[in-house]
């Protein structure tokens, strides 16, 4: 699995994250979905970079212009409800992709142990297509793992990229072991050390969906 971490280089990418963690601005909860929406474009725009691209011809009103135009058929995934967000931005810049919803969440027993409870999937084949997962935070990655395997029993895409603007450690490490495969690809901005014994990212940002929509019973 190559890992591809933007945080490391200087651009506006960092004061949206700077913005997400923060816990004054985090109270405006249209501006927290704001930024994930952006960070989702950005994603979008430098992930476009590696789609294989054709010239094709193009009427203007006085001629023909020749473009380069991607090949590459999509389908955007997200994971329920925390994602929606950074899945808009994506489906801003990617607006003719399919896409694909996963309802998944935590399921708490003794201990502050807990299961991934995958329970719905709503999702188009993504045989021979390019496979595109987001979630705003990557913890203990049990979920994406979860999601990716649910996602390819509709087929074999030509290539998956996972997108998780804040990961740990721990997380990337999980998925390393368990997403093998060559053709995936970890995108994040922002990777923490520290994961708790309830396994919350810190300093991370909290629950981002509770941010985005609000508390949750």
């Amino acid at each position: 699995m190559k890992i591809i971490n933007l945080g490391e280089k200087n651009s506006l990418l960092n004061r949206f994250i700077a913005e997400l963690r923060d816990i004054v601005i985090q109270k405006d909860s249209m501006r927290f979905r704001r930024n994930l929406e952006r960070i989702g474009e950005i994603f979008a725009y430098e992930i476009s970079k590696t789609f294989t691209y054709s010239s094709k011809e193009v009427e203007t009103p006085l001629g023909i212009a020749n473009c380069r135009l991607s090949n590459d058929k999509i389908v955007l995934s997200t994971i329920l409800r925390a994602g929606l967000p950074l899945h808009q931005g994506f489906l801003n810049y990617f607006d003719k992709a399919e896409n694909s919803f996963i309802a998944a969440y935590r399921k708490y027993g003794k201990d502050n142990k807990f299961t991934i409870q995958l329970e719905y999937a709503s999702t188009p084949s993504v045989e021979g297509k390019i496979l595109i997962i987001v979630d705003p935070m990557l913890a203990t990655g049990a979920s994406l793992v979860l999601a990716y395997d649910r996602l390819i029993e509709s087929g074999n895409p030509s290539h998956t990229h996972i997108v998780c603007p804040i990961a740990s450690l721990y997380g990337i490490d999980y998925l390393s072991k368990n997403l093998p495969h060559k053709k995936v690809t970890f995108w994040t901005a922002a990777i923490d050390e520290e994961l708790t014994n309830k396994s919350y990212i810190v300093p991370g940002l909290g629950d981002a969906g509770d941010l985005a929509y609000g508390d949750k019973i």
